[in-house]
């Protein structure tokens, strides 16, 4: 199995006249958060809200920025969340792909909207 990218737009929803970015992103179910590099956060002028603890993959700590709000879009899908400010690349992670009722297809290591619900997301709650 090797990585999933895929593309998303990011932008900021205070700032409309900002224009969005398209980017290819790092799919990842085992990290939680939206990650984006600080050129990104700088791009879409979004604010610093605090500084977050985080574990990285080696097990390290550190304090990060968080940033938001922040709207991303995937292909008839959105969300509204914050992001973590860290990183070189765009990391999608499992909080936003469950708001936007997301899956990784098993075979093709694709993003793709929920068979289950294609038109619009569906959410168990209870």
């Amino acid at each position: 199995m090797g990585l999933t990218y895929s593309k998303i737009k990011l932008s900021n929803p205070k700032q409309p006249e900002l224009h969005p970015i398209e980017l290819n992103s790092l799919v990842d179910t085992g990290a939680l958060m939206l990650c984006i590099p600080q050129n990104i956060a700088y791009q879409l002028n979004l604010e610093e809200l605090e500084k977050r603890p985080v574990t990285i993959a080696d097990g390290a700590s550190q304090q990060v920025p968080y940033v938001g709000p922040i709207r991303v879009d995937f292909e008839n899908r959105f969300c509204f969340v914050g992001a973590l400010v860290i990183g070189d690349e765009t990391l999608l992670g499992a909080v936003p792909m469950e708001d936007m009722d997301l899956v990784v297809h098993p075979a093709t290591q694709r993003l793709m909207a929920n068979p289950l619900h294609p038109n619009k997301p569906s959410y168990k709650i209870k």
